[in-house]
């Protein structure tokens, strides 16, 4: 299994950034979590958005959701012609709020671009070689970390989360731990997001092999993200940063 790095930055994206998106492959098929402002710009860069096999999206932010009217578009006025739906899953109620912006137009050619599917706690959903197992975590609206296996490969990404139960039971075991490491050091406890250091806390409890620091603050020093969160951890630490990719292994194969 592979992850992609699409978009790194929390909120609003820096220079040369884009918001969280992460593409995963496996098996010939490949997912994206997450869809925010300008994650499909890079996705294109490395393949035709139109080859997804589906979209998992965490929760209500915009900056994990906003590129889905842009892949709408690339699914219904591709030059060949339309693309069969694509299944889209998303916490519930959400759909109903992203599509409150289009016109009746828009919102037909919304229902023809996508496949709906509502995310439940703990429900893995199937897609090719691929399973994804959403857990709900601690953050200002339903949020839902989603855990991706491909047979004994395991990757959890936190989505946005507080350290706490919830993040550790969604990490427990994960082999890659794509977590979220929004706070600089001194806002710990200011808001519902982890710092480097709580994400380095994190995976050290999941027992995690390698821990991606992502969804990082735009003025964070990302270098010295890197040595807090490896103060707390005694594994891989790698900084998220757009086009990365990272292998994901099971404990088992060295």
């Amino acid at each position: 299994m592979r992850l992609t790095v699409l978009g790194s930055a929390a909120s609003y994206a820096d220079a040369r950034r884009a918001c969280a998106g992460y593409l995963i492959e496996a098996g010939g098929t490949s997912l994206m979590l997450d869809c925010g402002n300008g994650a499909l710009a890079n996705l294109g860069v490395l393949a035709d958005p139109v080859a997804l096999d589906a979209v998992f999206i965490s929760h209500e932010h915009p900056d994990h959701f906003a590129d889905l009217y842009a892949l709408q578009a690339a699914l219904r006025y591709a030059p060949a012609g339309p693309a069969p739906a694509l299944p889209l899953f998303l916490p519930p109620g959400l759909a109903e709020r992203l599509t409150c912006l289009l016109t009746e137009h828009g919102r037909e050619e919304w229902a023809a671009a996508f496949m709906v599917r509502e995310l439940v706690d703990g429900r893995t959903e199937r897609v090719g070689a691929l399973t994804v197992t959403p857990w709900l975590v601690d953050h200002t609206e339903r949020t839902f970390a989603l855990v991706v296996r491909q047979d004994d490969a395991t990757l959890c990404y936190t989505a946005d989360t507080a350290l706490g139960e919830p993040a550790r039971a969604a990490a427990r075991g994960a082999d890659v731990l794509l977590a979220e490491a929004t706070l600089p050091e001194e806002y710990a406890g200011r808001a519902a997001h982890m710092t480097p250091a709580q994400a380095g806390d994190l995976a050290d409890s999941a027992g995690a092999r390698t821990l991606v620091l992502t969804h990082l603050w735009p003025t964070i020093d990302r270098a010295v993200a890197a040595d807090e969160a490896q103060s707390r951890f005694s594994g891989r630490v790698i900084v998220a940063e757009e086009l990365m990719t990272i292998d994901v292994e099971s404990h088992g194969s060295g």
